[in-house]
């Protein structure tokens, strides 16, 4: 297990590197230069070279490169007196702050949103994929399966504008957004935050239940399962000891996978509920083309991702006895 380990912590951070050069590459190897994108029209020519001295942008692609990661464990300071301390994910010259104060300020919002809809999406999916599954062609299973299409059919940002229209314009149940911290009132945050959960979820746990139903049918006619039936279990203990924790493996897999993805950045439903989290910080950093800031939350996104992966890995040992990680 720990060889396992050691081995996969290895490949992140190769990974991580390979995928640092990819996206460092693409963003400051555009053909128009990041210093005159963040100009717009009015720069003139002297103006755009100050700023590629100032923001070292004159060197060598690689020398920016090794500067850039040099940054990251030992801090850096720029040409121009500015100074940015480790960890150093670069400078947001148009916010004039360093991007890991940025990230630090978004980043506890975007993980209440995805942690809290993950709860949400887990367990309202496999519960409702499972009884589908057990109550295959009932009422309930078409209805649920129907709901589900619906679901997996309509995109965050409409099923957003339309619970904002009916719990908070026609039906007045819940105020309009307005994001407080969880530190700063936490029954603000958790009522702001009610609508946002359920947006996000609603998504995820349409297509969490569509799986886990087929899941479960495939693995309730393998034929441990009528073993264990004809040794007396109960129904549910054959269902949820043995069918249910051979069906979540592949659930594991995805749930990995969305999880990491939506720590990286929920882009509709924060713009949909006006979230200050890393999807709004990487919408404007889009508008305002501030480089720096795509490429950190582009690297943070990629190391969600991977590292939830992992976990997902060592999980598998844990939800299905069958597997033997070496």
């Amino acid at each position: 297990m720990v060889r396992y380990i050691v081995r996969r912590l290895i490949g992140l951070v190769v990974l991580l590197l390979i995928l640092s050069v990819i996206m460092f590459g693409l963003f400051y190897m555009l053909p128009a230069s990041p210093a005159a994108m963040s100009c717009g029209k009015a720069c003139n020519p002297q103006t755009i070279e100050a700023k590629k001295r100032a923001w070292g942008l004159d060197k060598p692609i690689y020398v920016q490169y090794q500067q850039t990661m040099k940054g990251i464990f030992a801090g850096r300071t720029y040409s121009d007196g500015r100074k940015c301390g480790a960890p150093c994910l670069g400078y947001s010259f148009q916010l004039s702050q360093p991007v890991t104060k940025l990230i630090q300020e978004r980043l506890p919002v975007t993980a209440g949103l995805a942690f809290g809809a993950a709860v949400l999406w887990l367990l309202i999916g496999t519960g409702v994929g499972v009884l589908s599954a057990l109550k295959k062609g009932s009422v309930f299973d078409r209805s649920a399966m129907t709901v589900a299409l619906v679901g997996v059919s309509m995109p965050s940002f409409f099923t957003g504008l339309v619970v904002l229209y009916i719990f908070c314009a026609k039906w007045q149940l819940l105020p309009w957004p307005h994001y407080y911290g969880l530190t700063e009132n936490p029954a603000k945050w958790a009522e702001n935050m009610i609508l946002p959960w359920i947006v996000v979820a609603f998504l995820f746990a349409a297509l969490y239940a569509r799986l886990t139903r087929a899941n479960m049918l495939e693995t309730m006619n393998e034929d441990y399962i009528r073993t264990a039936r004809a040794k007396g279990l109960s129904e549910g203990r054959v269902v949820v000891k043995h069918g249910l924790r051979a069906a979540l493996t592949p659930i594991l897999t995805i749930f990995g996978m969305d999880l990491g993805g939506l720590l990286g950045g929920a882009i509709l439903a924060e713009q949909v509920f006006t979230l200050p989290g890393l999807g709004k910080l990487t919408v404007d950093a889009v508008t305002n083309a501030d480089l720096p800031v795509l490429f950190a939350v582009s690297l943070l996104a990629a190391f969600f991702v991977i590292t939830a992966n992992l976990i997902v890995d060592l999980l598998y040992a844990v939800v299905d006895p069958r597997v033997h990680l070496q």
